[in-house]
């Protein structure tokens, strides 16, 4: 049977943004990001946002993300662009949830470095993915887009900041 005919679009809506919020809240509690001496002790440039910021950001970028995946699996679009869009979505989420644990967990700005441009890469490839199906879709990651970039900024920074 297909997915699309049994789940009604307010689960869909239901399960996309429990996936997009479940995988920050997981990444995390595995990384310790609330209780992280050892983020304390790194050298961090004058424009580094206070702590209290990002949970809400956050919080809001994986719901504007879920929106977004929503918006493609109930879209009408042929099977195989949805499915190929989905899968780069999945893969964006899945780097997501690894870069606050190689940063926080295993201390290692270099490697985060490494994998957060690629999870940039794929949100810039998702985005394009999307807008083909759904320009609205599209226009939600622009937000997460924007903030990543100057997370992989950021986390340039506090790198070169603490070779």
């Amino acid at each position: 049977m297909n997915s699309d005919k049994i789940i009604s679009p307010i689960w869909k809506l239901i399960i996309s943004v429990l996936i997009c919020e479940t995988t920050g809240i997981v990444s995390a509690l595995i990384a310790n990001t609330s209780m992280n001496s050892w983020f304390n002790t790194l050298n961090k440039p004058s424009w580094n946002p206070p702590a209290f910021l990002f949970g809400p950001v956050w919080t809001i970028l994986y719901l504007l993300m879920g929106i977004s995946l929503w918006l493609i699996w109930k879209s009408a679009a042929p099977k195989p662009e949805k499915n190929s869009a989905i899968r780069l979505f999945s893969l964006q989420l899945f780097l997501n949830f690894w870069w606050s644990i190689i940063f926080f967990k295993f201390h290692s700005a270099v490697f985060a470095l490494v994998e957060i441009t690629l999870m940039l890469i794929l949100i810039l490839l998702t985005i394009i993915n999307f807008s083909k199906l759904s320009k609205p879709a599209a226009w939600l990651l622009v937000p997460y887009i924007a903030w990543v970039s100057f997370a992989t900024i950021l986390n340039y920074t506090i790198w070169v900041l603490n070779k």
